[in-house]
């Protein structure tokens, strides 16, 4: 339940930290929106370092579902635009494959 609750946090300060980016180049946004956009990314890698995993790089592709799922509610959330059946689907796939990551038990490094 903790990774769940890392990776969710992970996913808004990741998507938030681009957004602050995307809004200053190409919404026109003052500059002074990458400082929280920095801030925000430097969250999103420290919470990363929070997932109980063996490995970065299995923590990160566990991560990788979560991050497009979450990127759809930002889509909604945010944009006004609401996903359609595709995005649902799309995403469904990418949880199941993310809990598969995080929840298998892997054999231990060695």
């Amino acid at each position: 339940m903790k990774s769940i609750m890392v990776y969710a946090g992970a996913a808004l300060a990741e998507i938030a930290g681009c957004f602050a980016f995307w809004a200053w180049l190409r919404l026109d946004a003052s500059p002074w929106w990458l400082a929280p956009g920095l801030m925000s990314l430097a969250l999103f890698a420290w919470l990363l370092t929070l997932v109980e995993s063996d490995a970065a790089g299995r923590a990160y592709a566990a991560y990788g579902g979560v991050y497009i799922a979450a990127s759809l509610i930002w889509l909604w959330a945010a944009e006004g635009t609401r996903p359609d059946r595709w995005d649902l689907i799309g995403a469904a796939v990418c949880l199941t494959g993310a809990a598969i990551i995080l929840f298998a038990p892997h054999r231990l490094r060695g």
